[in-house]
């Protein structure tokens, strides 16, 4: 009787993927804090700012009528909106049709994993990536295969290695990133498009995360609605628009897929939150304050690119996009995660262990996210110095 009542206890098997260790090393920094240390946080990939002035205006104002659900796809106004954002800003037609309301990104990759693939389906990934691709992968029951970038493709995986790897043992399944997190790295629209087009062409499904789209300073980021009906676009307010905690993004499905999305949206969330809704719409008027916000990053990116190498940290990947940079640490150790602890609790400087990112090599590399203010910086760069030369 009581090994069965212990049973009970047990978590299923698929339930067993790794910690997202930023939110660890997140957790750890503010403990400090709370005893009274100083601590530059450049851990966790947030905006310092808040949500633009019309989000916040117009969620204001909601609050004062009833907060009921919506359709599962999102609210029409919110889909026509998001479809206007592609013209604007890409020069491309979407069917607001196409467009279905998520729960941030995360809850667009849960969607578009369950709407692509089966169990055992074995879904491709640039590495380093973002972890919880191929955790939340692993907790569906899918395959994530780990394919090497290099310097050669500017980081970013090239269709001649997603066709190798194809080749050994088919897939069923392409992430492709860009802005990447944690590099910070991005792929021209050539690129992008001689990857989706090499996917396709051998029945792999791409899914393409455009996330940190409007934060671009090496060149202009791509869409992939522009060059494939067929792929999957998932993208958020959280990073350009500074709405993490708002916790809403969209995704761009193709047509048959969208009946798909909405009946799993109905049965796992029935809608994403009124008033993220509402707020997000207002985002887009905000767009003159989110590009001085952006104008902002360009600073903080030019701070650490020429400061951190005469602090002892002078390897590191292209800072294309997004808001990271991935430094490599090998000179000083090659334990990314013992490092990190070290440099909080001794430099007050958070960030991330590459581990996190790069279960083969990343305990070579640290991701800092530079999205805080330029003092917060320039204090970084500091206190990293002086730390990696007592």
């Amino acid at each position: 009787m009581l090994e069965k009542a212990k049973s009970l206890l047990v978590p299923s098997k698929r339930s067993d993927v790794p910690p997202f260790i930023v939110m660890d090393v997140m957790a750890a920094a503010a403990g400090l804090e709370a005893q009274g240390k100083s601590i530059i946080h450049m851990e966790v990939g947030q905006p310092a700012r808040p949500a633009p002035r019309t989000a916040l205006e117009a969620a204001h104002t909601a609050l004062g009528r009833r907060i009921g659900y919506t359709e599962a796809l999102g609210t029409p106004s919110l889909r026509a909106r998001i479809a206007k954002h592609y013209a604007k800003s890409y020069g491309c037609e979407l069917d607001p049709a196409r467009v279905v309301v998520t729960t941030g990104s995360s809850g667009g990759f849960i969607l578009a994993f369950l709407s692509l693939f089966e169990p055992d389906d074995r879904v491709a990934l640039a590495n380093p990536g973002y972890p919880p691709y191929r955790h939340i992968l692993t907790a569906l029951g899918c395959e994530p295969v780990l394919i090497e970038t290099s310097e050669a493709t500017r980081w970013a995986m090239s269709p001649e290695a997603l066709i190798a790897a194809h080749r050994r043992t088919p897939l069923n399944g392409l992430v492709v990133a860009s802005p990447a997190n944690p590099t910070g790295t991005m792929m021209d629209a050539a690129s992008l498009k001689r990857l989706i087009d090499a996917a396709e062409a051998e029945g792999i499904r791409v899914i393409s995360d455009e996330i940190y789209h409007g934060l671009d300073y090496a060149f202009a980021a791509e869409t992939a609605v522009k060059l494939s009906n067929r792929a999957v676009v998932i993208n958020s307010f959280s990073k350009y628009f500074c709405m993490t905690g708002w916790r809403v993004g969209w995704m761009v499905m193709p047509e048959h897929l969208v009946r798909t999305a909405e009946r799993l949206q109905q049965n796992l969330a029935i809608s994403v939150p009124t008033l993220s809704q509402v707020a997000a719409e207002a985002a887009f008027d905000g767009v003159a304050e989110m590009d001085e916000v952006k104008h902002g990053y360009e600073e903080n990116r030019r701070i650490l690119t020429e400061g951190l190498p005469g602090a002892g940290l002078d390897k590191f990947l292209p800072v294309d996009g997004a808001f990271y940079l991935y430094a490599n640490i090998a000179r000083h150790s090659d334990d990314s995660l013992g490092f990190a602890k070290r440099m909080l609790n001794e430099a007050g400087v958070a960030a991330t262990p590459g581990l996190d990112f790069d279960p083969v090599d990343g305990r070579h590399y640290l991701r800092f996210c530079y999205a805080g203010s330029a003092e917060e910086m320039y204090e970084a760069v500091k206190r990293i110095g002086e730390w990696l030369k007592r």
